[in-house]
């Protein structure tokens, strides 16, 4: 790519008359740097190593920045990130690349259904660590859940369809049967208001030739439930009429409770959080510091259902993996 190119693209300044006239590639990256390459920096120790890799352009936003090398293009930004992904922009058309935002529960479906990851790329939220992924791979299709980052690498980001086929026959709070495809799947570990997620994440998979496999589904992150008894030693549901749901957003927490609320009005729930917390339709949720804390307020409080927002299940010291639930 010609230096008058990036200098366009990057709306950038070229501080000097350089020699070069053209860079082979581009990186964020120093030890990436090789003989030719266009090098964003604002790190003057980076810039100089850089140089002494054979860096042909340096993009920075910092005017303080020493040049030590008039021969190579200076282009001086207002924004490094935001002229990095400048390039990627007209990269990505070059490419036909297709983008995605997901939310995180539709990211997690999708890694957990897939059974070949190969023909996309998952964008990492970490800016340097996306330019990378897309300016020097072959991939195609990507997908990411930073609002931002994604906007920024292409400002009319789709999103996953809304509308797709596929519903509920038959739910509780820990196990849906539902028909998608013509098929119909028996109470699988997915809560019920996931199911939307899921459904959106097939129709992804298919309209993109990604091989899935539904039968992989099992509980996430966001919401994982364990069946305890009194000692908070894991047990089988039919043996117990507690458990502690761990989960990591406030959302399912509320959907969970409205839940209850229409299924089974005589289960009592209480919400644990760290310290000032705020959850709707609740004045003040059971605080803690730490796992201890947590443990007690399992043992001292009277529950059938305890959501436990942003803690590890390892706290239930006493568990056994292999008899979570069922």
């Amino acid at each position: 790519m010609k230096i008058e190119d990036i200098v366009n693209l990057s709306e950038g300044i070229l501080s000097n008359e350089p020699k070069v006239q053209a860079i082979s590639s581009a990186t964020v990256y120093v030890s990436k740097v090789e003989h030719g390459d266009l090098f964003f920096s604002s790190n003057q120790e980076e810039i100089d190593q850089a140089i002494k890799n054979g860096a042909y352009a340096i993009v920075y936003d910092d005017e303080t920045i020493e040049r030590h090398d008039d021969e190579i293009a200076w282009i001086l930004v207002s924004d490094i990130q935001l002229a990095a992904f400048k390039l990627v922009r007209y990269v990505i058309i070059k490419k036909e690349a297709q983008f995605f935002l997901l939310s995180p529960h539709e990211l997690t479906f999708t890694k957990m259904i897939l059974t070949h990851k190969t023909n996309i790329s998952f964008i990492s939220k970490e800016w340097r660590k996306a330019f990378e992924q897309i300016l020097n791979t072959d991939g195609t299709l990507y997908v990411g859940t930073d609002t931002s980052l994604m906007k920024l690498i292409k400002p009319d980001i789709q999103k996953l369809e809304r509308d797709v086929d596929g519903y509920a026959v038959f739910d509780t709070l820990f196990k849906t049967t539902f028909k998608v495809g013509g098929y119909v799947y028996q109470e699988k570990d997915l809560i019920p208001f996931h199911l939307e997620y899921l459904l959106r994440v097939i129709h992804f998979c298919e309209n993109n030739a990604l091989p899935y496999d539904i039968e992989r589904l099992s509980y996430t992150k966001h919401f994982h439930p364990v069946f305890i008894d009194g000692q908070l030693n894991s047990t089988k549901a039919s043996k117990s009429d507690k458990v502690a749901i761990f989960t990591d957003n406030i959302a399912d927490i509320v959907e969970a409770r409205e839940y209850i609320k229409r299924s089974n009005t005589w289960v009592k729930g209480i919400v644990l959080t760290p310290p000032k917390t705020k959850v709707p339709g609740i004045d003040r949720p059971h605080w803690f510091e730490n796992g201890e804390e947590i443990r007690d307020i399992l043992k001292n409080t009277l529950f059938n259902y305890a959501f436990i927002l942003n803690a590890d299940k390892k706290i239930l010291h006493t568990i056994k993996e292999e008899n979570l639930l069922f």
